[in-house]
């Protein structure tokens, strides 16, 4: 049962992410640096089961944190879908991460754009917090070795063409 005070914690990091302010969270022990082994995590997909990113190792992986709230990050996951499909058979996969807690909006979205990547739900947004998001949507690309090569923050149309730079080049190494 989630307490008033859990909602308005929910509702405080929302807000901040959403009006883009950064948010320094030290209660957690890990963080996204780049050149530096990306946070291991273990969430439930909207299908049901869990999902572990060390599962993924030995592929690229682009981590794309969204909102159903946040209209560019709507606007970027059929881009994001599109991606998975034209690069999934080289070993390369892109996974969702829905930072509201919930899975209906995320659902809702899902069902919408009908992306082919797996979409996690991140309960509690510890997950969130490990990744010190500052701006939605947020985006990370690891390489096979499970380090983090690149992390950009927001979008805007346009920005997919970097994505593409960098997994053909980690897809490559």
């Amino acid at each position: 049962m989630t307490t008033l005070a859990d909602y308005l914690r929910r509702a405080a990091k929302v807000c901040l992410l959403t009006c883009g302010v950064v948010v320094t969270l030290a209660a957690h022990a890990s963080s996204v640096k780049l050149s530096e082994p990306a946070p291991d995590f273990t969430l439930k997909t909207l299908e049901g089961p869990n999902l572990r990113l060390e599962e993924y190792r030995g592929q690229v992986v682009l981590i794309n944190f969204w909102a159903s709230w946040c209209g560019p990050c709507r606007q970027e996951m059929p881009i994001l879908d599109r991606l998975h499909q034209r690069y999934e058979d080289t070993g390369f996969a892109v996974l969702g991460v829905n930072v509201e807690g919930e899975s209906a909006p995320a659902q809702k979205i899902v069902d919408k754009t009908n992306v082919t990547f797996p979409v996690l739900i991140d309960e509690g947004q510890a997950v969130s917090e490990m990744y010190e998001l500052e701006a939605m949507p947020s985006t990370v690309v690891v390489d096979r070795d499970g380090v983090v090569r690149y992390v950009h923050r927001g979008y805007k149309p346009g920005d997919e063409a970097k994505y593409v730079e960098v997994v053909k080049k980690l897809i490559r190494e």
